[in-house]
């Protein structure tokens, strides 16, 4: 029998073989002595007339030793355990991590109930209990209990509830992290805030949610590597969404002229602290608006979420420091932000090989097959302006041959109407004045598609079925993408594989 009176530590292999050797015993026990109860050690069903965070509310200005005269029955999962002879005590846990403590004695239970839960008990397991709400006389909210049973049976040892798991570890088994780590429910339930928000605000501006194809049949909508895969029904290879950006516009060709979607996009590139794989991606394009418009929601769908999340936008990070999502944000032009910077002016006229030099001089290299006059100024900006960025900021106006989709400026040669708002350091989204016309989106691919040819993974193919809904017409429009895994960054200051519940882990 194992012993249930204090947490189990992370033990060596050999010890959890054993006690869960000990558990299968239990489990058989359990089985043949209640053959009668549906499930033996795993009911159908158990007494839960409460829930444990409904009676610590209901209850909480209960007096120490106070007894309401009110029967409960809650259910749990035993996170911690002390027998002492005739008591035995048990806090039972929520799924919110609420905790309520279960008291079962000799005089309420019985010798043979007693003994039983001594025997038959384990941290981990969960159990059903019935009795009396009362406030032990250390005041802690408690149940009497005079009859319990066992909901699920644990074959496995938890995890130390007092000892912080490696983050390794809190990836590769979320599942125990969820259960002996606040904060990582807190971090679940903050992004489900967090999405109601969003979706609130695109209700409250009249934008339509839609669904969009994971599986295309031609990758596009960013600049990315695709993951492919075959369909035996169709003989066919297909890829994994990199983006849903030529359906949507697909939709506000059709006439739903504000569309979002909330989606998962797929890019076999690299992961580090900022990027995985498979991520959660908002998207939203807006009839007859353009790229400051497009901002200005932008700001707004951001701000009410860290107001969801944490009450402000004032956000309070992992490691505490308070960072300000308030106010108006700065925007500020790539290349004027360059210039400055580097001490020289920077344009959209300035050579190709007058940039690939000065980029040679200062130690940023840009592979040979991807390397354009706009990939150098975004290469250049990002050595020596993105580091210094501190408040949340709208860089305006990129390079044209690195945004294949996005309009050019109605006034500045050479540039389009792009930005990339960066907050804490990093990418948080992007935003466009949608390119609409057909002839020159025709064109873009096309040079999309030479640059393929050259060897770039990332390059768009010219998407024909795409061009054939814009030749039916889509009106002014700007458009947005934000990765939701890097707004919870922003918002809560954790990694990325913190953020999603489920990380793709080696």
């Amino acid at each position: 029998m194992t012993d249930a009176s204090a947490p189990v530590t992370a033990e060596p292999e050999e010890d959890v073989f054993e006690q869960k050797a000990v558990r299968l015993a239990k489990r058989e026990r359990l089985l043949a002595e209640r053959a009668d109860a549906a499930g033996g050690a795993y009911p159908v069903a158990v007494p839960v007339t409460d829930t444990i965070p409904a009676l610590r509310e209901r209850y909480a200005s209960l007096e120490s030793g106070e007894e309401t005269g009110v029967t409960a029955s809650v259910a749990g999962r035993i996170v911690f355990s002390r027998n002492t002879g005739k008591l035995c005590f048990a806090s039972l846990q929520s799924g919110d991590g609420s905790r309520i403590q279960a008291m079962v004695s000799l005089a309420e239970v019985g010798d043979e109930s007693l003994q039983a839960w001594k025997e038959l008990v384990d941290l981990g397991d969960h159990v059903s209990v019935t009795g009396q709400v009362i406030s032990s006389r250390r005041g802690e909210l408690s149940i009497m209990v005079t009859d319990w049973t066992i909901a699920a049976k644990a074959l496995l040892p938890l995890p130390n509830m007092y000892s912080e798991l490696s983050e390794e570890s809190r990836v590769r088994s979320r599942f125990l992290d969820l259960i002996v780590r606040d904060e990582a429910r807190a971090t679940v339930i903050a992004r489900a805030k967090a999405n109601a928000s969003l979706r609130t605000t695109f209700a409250n501006h009249d934008f339509v949610e839609v669904e969009t194809p994971m599986l295309q049949v031609q990758h596009g909508g960013a600049a990315a590597r695709p993951f492919v895969t075959h369909a035996n029904a169709f003989d066919a290879d297909l890829f994994l969404r990199i983006a849903p950006e030529l359906f949507l516009k697909r939709a506000v060709v059709g006439g739903i002229d504000r569309v979002f979607e909330i989606n998962r996009n797929f890019r076999n590139e690299g992961a580090d602290s900022t990027h995985s794989p498979e991520f959660a991606m908002l998207e939203a394009y807006q009839a007859y608006s353009d790229y400051n418009g497009i901002a200005d929601l932008t700001q707004e769908l951001i701000q009410n979420a860290a107001v969801a999340v944490a009450g402000t936008t004032e956000v309070t990070w992992a490691d505490g420091t308070v960072y300000d999502l308030g106010g108006e944000w700065d925007r500020i032009s790539m290349y004027d932000s360059l210039s400055a910077a580097a001490g020289r002016a920077i344009t959209p006229q300035t050579t190709f090989d007058e940039l690939q030099a000065f980029a040679a001089d200062v130690g940023v290299e840009v592979p040979e097959k991807i390397a354009t006059h706009g990939k150098l100024v975004e290469e250049l900006w990002e050595h020596f302006v993105k580091g210094d960025l501190v408040r949340p900021t709208f860089v305006m106006d990129f390079p044209l041959d690195t945004s294949p989709l996005v309009r050019e400026h109605r006034t500045i040669p050479g540039v389009v109407e792009k930005w990339d708002l960066y907050v804490r350091g990093f990418e948080l989204a992007t935003g466009y004045s949608e390119l609409v016309d057909p002839v020159i989106q025709r064109e873009r691919f096309v040079e999309q598609a030479k640059l393929a040819a050259r060897g770039d993974d990332e390059a768009m193919r010219v998407d024909e079925e795409f061009l054939r809904a814009l030749e039916h017409g889509m009106p002014p429009t700007g458009g947005m993408g934000m990765g939701i895994d890097r707004l919870m960054m922003a918002i809560t200051g954790l990694g990325i594989r913190e953020t999603i519940l489920f990380p793709l882990v080696k």
